[in-house]
This record gives C-alpha cells, sequence and structure tokens, in this order.
C-alpha cells in the first residue's frame, strides 16, 4: 500500500503496462524529455527508449493517424493529448478512423489504442485547456469512454484501458492530478466498464465522475449535519454506462441528482437522467435533478468559479429533489 498523486499513479500504472507488454508504446507532444506537461510520464522515456517514448510534432492529427497505423502493425499506442481544447484537430482521426476500423473490418482489425486527454477546469488556465468534451465521444459508436477520479482508479484504469482491444477515450481531471490517496497495487480491481458506489446512504442518490466525484463526497459530508443522507456513486464508465447500481441506489432513495462540469444540452448527465426515468420511473420521488457547467464556452479564468458547480450547488440541488 503506497499514497500517491494521481498523477504518479497514473505514471506507475503506464510502467506496469510497458513492462507487462513490449508493444506498448506512449507518444505524444513533450511525452519523452520533458515528461509531460503534467509529468505524467515522467522518467518513462529514460527507462523505456526513445523508440516507445516518442516525443512527437505538434500535430494532434498526426498523432492519432499514426497510432492507428502502428495499432494495426501490432502496438498498442497511447496517445497523449496535452489538454482537453487541443484534442479537436485530431477529432476527424478519432471518429472517422479509430471508432470505425474494427467495424469495417469485420473484426479482423483491433485498434488498442488509449486517448488520454486531461479534462475539466479549475486550475486557472486559459482558453482550450479547461473544456470537458466528454459527450462528442460517449456519442461516437466504437469508442470506449472512462474517466478516473482518484489515484487508485488511475492506476488500475490506465492498465486496464491499454489491455484493452477496443479504443479508449481516458479522460483525466487535471485539477485532481496532485491529490493524494492510498493505492494498493496487489488489489483486485473493478471491471474497467463498471460504476461504483463509494458512499451509500438513503435520503438522495448522487451520481458523477471525474472531477466532481470529490465535490460530491464533501457534499454528503456536509450534508450529514442537516440529517440528509446521501449516496455517491462514481459513474466511472461513460460508454458503456454501467447505470445497474444507479438504478438500484434510485430504486431505494427515490431521488438522483447527477453532476458533472460538461454543458447539460445533449450530455452525458442527459442520457444518465432518461435511462434512470425509464427504468425507475414508478420509484421516484422527484425529477432527477442536474447539475453542471452552464450552455455556454468555458469562461475566462477569473470567472470559472462562477460557471463550475461546487459543494454549495450540489447541495440546492439535493435540497430541492427533497422539497419535491
Amino acid at each position: 500500500m503506497a499514497t500517491l498523486t494521481m498523477a504518479k499513479a497514473l505514471n506507475d500504472g503506464l510502467r506496469a503496462a510497458m513492462e507487462r507488454d513490449p508493444k506498448v508504446i506512449i507518444m505524444g507532444e513533450d511525452v519523452g524529455k520533458l515528461g509531460g506537461v503534467f509529468r505524467i510520464t515522467d522518467g518513462l522515456q529514460k527507462d523505456f527508449g526513445e523508440q516507445r517514448v516518442l516525443d512527437t510534432p505538434l500535430s494532434e492529427s498526426g498523432i492519432i493517424g499514426t497510432a492507428v497505423g502502428l495499432a494495426i502493425r501490432g502496438f498498442r499506442p497511447v496517445c497523449e493529448i496535452q489538454f482537453d481544447g487541443f484534442v479537436f484537430p485530431g477529432f476527424d482521426q478519432i471518429v472517422s478512423q479509430l471508432a470505425k476500423v474494427h467495424y469495417r473490418s469485420q473484426g479482423k482489425v483491433t485498434m488498442p489504442v488509449v486517448v488520454r486527454i486531461p479534462f475539466g477546469g479549475g486550475i486557472g488556465a486559459v482558453e482550450h485547456h479547461s473544456e470537458s468534451p466528454e459527450s462528442l465521444f460517449a456519442h461516437v459508436a466504437g469508442l470506449k469512454v472512462v474517466a478516473c477520479s482518484n489515484p487508485s482508479d488511475a492506476y488500475w484504469m490506465i492498465q486496464q484501458a491499454v489491455a484493452n482491444d477496443d479504443p479508449v477515450i481516458f479522460f483525466e481531471p487535471k485539477r485532481r492530478y496532485w491529490e493524494k490517496a492510498e493505492v494498493d497495487p496487489g488489489a483486485e480491481p473493478p471491471p474497467l466498464f463498471s460504476s461504483r458506489v463509494l458512499r451509500t446512504g438513503s435520503s438522495v442518490t448522487v451520481a458523477s465522475y471525474g472531477p466532481l466525484v470529490r465535490t460530491c463526497l464533501d457534499a454528503a459530508t456536509a450534508a450529514v449535519a442537516d440529517g440528509v443522507d446521501l449516496e455517491v456513486i462514481d459513474l466511472r464508465s461513460l460508454s458503456p454506462l454501467d447505470l445497474d447500481p444507479v438504478f438500484d441506489s434510485v430504486r431505494r432513495t427515490g431521488r438522483l441528482v447527477v453532476v458533472s462540469e460538461a454543458p447539460s444540452e445533449s450530455s452525458v448527465t442527459a442520457e444518465v437522467a432518461a435511462r434512470v426515468q425509464q427504468e425507475c420511473f414508478y420509484s421516484l420521488e422527484a425529477p432527477v435533478l442536474r447539475v453542471t457547467g452552464f450552455d455556454t464556452p468555458y469562461p475566462p479564468s477569473k470567472c470559472e468559479d462562477d460557471y463550475l458547480p461546487d459543494l454549495d450547488r450540489v447541495l440546492d440541488a439535493v435540497d430541492r429533489a427533497l422539497a419535491w
């Protein structure tokens, strides 16, 4: 058992995947000598060499396109996109090639490619550095989409994503990179495409993923003072969604609040709300409520505290659900 930051947990997870399989290679801008802008790949080029940890040109389309070719030849590329807002030059390659090759080849060619994307706000960054584009990828058939929220999940999920034969878009909450928690390398990890109940409760179910899972846990702690017992679920996998634990929880609590930094329109939170309404209609005591970013482009950093969902907004939604 070790206490690690999420950044270090990801680094250790990538190292373990590379040690396990010589076909695993890492590629991206500044991932080698610099170790990545967030130092997630720190030391890996020194230990595994420039043939397995490649510093690429500043071209997201080239990074993803090259990874597609490498996967066809039997490699397992892990691509780093420096920031969420930089992924869009590579979006065509992801949607038109990476997501389609397995289906196009009638299953003869697999695409074991991981695209790592630091996402979300909360770090006071400039434009294009605080996006939450996960819903765009979750909509695309042929892609798997996951988001870690803590060091232990980061350590295990990155290894499971690398070992998966399908393309995985791997979202990492950048404002949680430096938070610490215990990681047990000898533990039995949960399946990659599954959600987890992190805190049991009986009053309201709160479901989230990525950076706001910690916020929801803090809200659950604060709600105890008012006699409210929140059940908190980390969705973890956004495509496919594992909603059975959410359904079971809502059938007990009768109420659901879904929380995300992304805008609410046509989002993952909207899909969760629709599916819960469909499956748990007769158990619901109140409408499914959502706490999200606003339907605007991400604002300048001085305004991000007004944009991002926080503990007060989560608790306000919980109060509204209970008052219904």
